[in-house]
């Protein structure tokens, strides 16, 4: 399953969103209101729920300075990526777009595609508070 967020343009340097973004701290603030948990379990992995979903592990997999980071689930049981591509426009704008790829069985696919696609936009209208 792989789905995609709108390109949003950022009023930040494309260093300035790759720096924040690798940071895993900061995506406490990228995070839609209804969280119901979010936890920093080390520098490069995170813990966070949102209500009536499971909880999810997120580990930085993969840096290219300044125009991608991959984060991917830290659990073989829902098996995904969620990457963001971030282009230079100027020295102060940038545009980020989220990738989510998942490995899902088709009703399990079915089940999280609308929440998924909502949380993926959410994260990335959300750029523009780091």
């Amino acid at each position: 399953m792989n789905l995609e967020s709108p390109k949003i343009t950022v009023a930040k340097s494309a260093q300035h969103i790759f720096d924040s973004l690798t940071d895993v701290k900061n995506f406490e603030k990228l995070m839609p209101e209804n969280i119901a948990k979010f936890e920093v379990l080390g520098d490069d992995i995170f813990n966070f729920g949102l209500k009536g979903m499971p909880e999810i592990k997120l580990k930085l997999k993969e840096k290219t300075p300044p125009s991608k980071v991959v984060l991917a689930a830290a659990s073989d049981k829902l098996p995904f990526t969620l990457t963001a591509n971030i282009e230079t426009i100027s020295d102060a704008q940038s545009a980020v777009q989220l990738k989510f790829e998942g490995d899902f069985n088709p009703m399990m696919a079915m089940m999280i595609k609308g929440p998924i696609s909502k949380f993926i936009e959410t994260l990335a209208e959300n750029m523009n508070k780091l």
